[in-house]
């Protein structure tokens, strides 16, 4: 299936996918919509491709990813150094970094329509896939969203939305080290925006204009390179599996030489296995000593470290792990997504980990009259100081289990009339749908336990 949507006369293409897998796809979306999660960007106005809004359930869902990311790669380690660098840089670190002269993608654009699209998203190169006409021949795009500062609008004025976090990094790494003296092998991370100016978004939360990712540079010695590539590999096959990625769905690439980034001396990408084809997830790249040195050649600051065993000033090697946030939540998603049969009906069920679920649990009143709202509000504050929670009274308490299923939160607690005779409530396991009679002062070490 060949699928183009239009906002605002730019064109974004989602590729060739089988019914299936459209199909799939368009459930997740419409979830998505329905409950709160993720909203097109700009949507009252006809939206904005390449954009994406996340709803109060979606963005509680990104900040528990970026939270739990940031405990087990930044704040669980001691050789770790948060950052959080500007989104506005001097234009010089973008030349240094080389994304001035070769951020680029191939583009083609047909010559009846005025169509643009990347040419290594084309089967045939000849042809406009939406009117048939003849398309120009390849030409560089960069990529970087272009700005200017201040009141002026000319070559002085210049500026870029930065295309990656990585960047502000390496410009801090001397802050760091004049602040904080740390040791080789130490790391600097961040969590923050970057903007591409994509020819052909899609696919969703896939390839968009803007997004998060999630970066670490890891300066070691240039004879533990090895080392420490084999370390953060490691620490990114365990974090995929912390967030419920299944393994069958991720697949380790390595890049072949000829293919490899001009910085990089080994990468591996980490793919899955999307609705819509198998396409990369996360990067670890061994980055040498390329971005320290040039950017030492381009501002004439030293960036070398000194060894004060070995009495020697050298240039670190770098090992980046590299994370995308929307990426990662459209990974979630594609494998948390189920349907399954229940009396006749389709239950639609997002089967999300409880470490990163926006809501953990939902408190159920049976009714809303004869005290029990009160009794199940009383149980919402005193859990709520703990755990992610949702009260809800609307509706049949089935239709609140299959609302509570499609936001996927693991436990729903139902108060009803023996509840204001023994002080015990349902509490109901999401997956399994099994019911059990538990006291309300037990609910806390239940939950624990079953949280694990």
């Amino acid at each position: 299936m060949f699928s183009v949507c239009y906002y605002l006369n730019i064109t974004f293409v989602i590729v060739f996918m089988t019914k299936e897998q459209n199909d799939r796809m368009e459930k997740i979306l419409s979830l998505c919509k329905r409950r709160g999660l993720i909203f097109q960007g700009s949507e009252i106005y006809g939206g904005l491709a390449g954009t994406w809004d996340y709803g109060p359930l979606g963005a509680e869902l990104k900040h528990n990813v970026k939270n739990l990311w940031w405990k087990r790669f930044v704040t669980d380690r001691d050789d770790m150094y948060g950052i959080h660098s500007a989104i506005l840089m001097n234009p010089r670190v973008w030349e240094a970094s080389g994304h001035v002269s070769g951020f680029s993608d191939p583009l083609v654009e047909c010559s009846k329509c005025k169509r643009r699209f990347r040419a290594d998203h084309l089967e045939n190169l000849d042809k406009c896939p939406e009117c048939d006409g003849n398309l120009s021949g390849e030409k560089q795009f960069n990529m970087m969203f272009k700005t200017n500062i201040g009141a002026t609008e000319d070559g002085e004025s210049i500026s870029y939305l930065r295309p990656e976090t990585a960047g502000g990094m390496f410009v801090n790494f001397k802050n760091v080290l004049d602040s904080f003296h740390p040791k080789l092998p130490f790391g600097l991370a961040q969590i923050g925006k970057a903007f591409r100016n994509e020819i052909s978004p899609g696919n969703f939360l896939f390839r968009s204009r803007e997004f998060e990712q999630m970066e670490v540079e890891y300066f070691v010695s240039p004879e533990n390179w090895k080392h420490a590539f084999e370390e953060w590999r490691g620490v990114m096959i365990d974090w995929m599996k912390e967030i419920g990625l299944k393994k069958e769905h991720v697949f380790e690439h390595e890049i072949a030489e000829k293919d490899l980034a001009f910085y990089s001396k080994r990468t591996i990408d980490f793919e899955f296995k999307y609705p819509f084809g198998r396409e990369e997830l996360y990067g670890l790249a061994y980055r040498t000593d390329y971005d320290l040195v040039r950017h030492s050649e381009y501002s004439g600051i030293d960036l070398t470290y000194f060894d004060e065993d070995q009495k020697l000033h050298f240039t670190p090697h770098v090992i980046e792990p590299s994370l995308g946030v929307d990426r990662t939540i459209l990974a979630i998603l594609s494998d948390a997504y189920d349907e399954e049969e229940v009396e006749g009906e389709m239950r639609v069920v997002l089967r999300l980990k409880p470490i990163i679920a926006p809501i953990q649990v939902a408190v159920l009143p049976l009714m809303k009259k004869d005290g029990l709202a009160e009794k199940a509000k009383e149980i919402t504050r005193e859990l709520k100081k703990n755990l992610r929670l949702m009260y809800d009274e609307s509706g049949s308490i089935g239709k609140r289990y299959r609302r509570q299923d499609e936001i996927g939160t693991p436990f729903a607690i139902t108060v009803d009339y023996d509840t204001l005779k023994d002080q015990t409530v349902t509490i109901r396991d999401r997956d399994s749908m099994k019911q059990e009679r538990i006291a309300i002062n037990t609910i806390s070490s239940y939950l624990s336990e079953h949280f694990q």
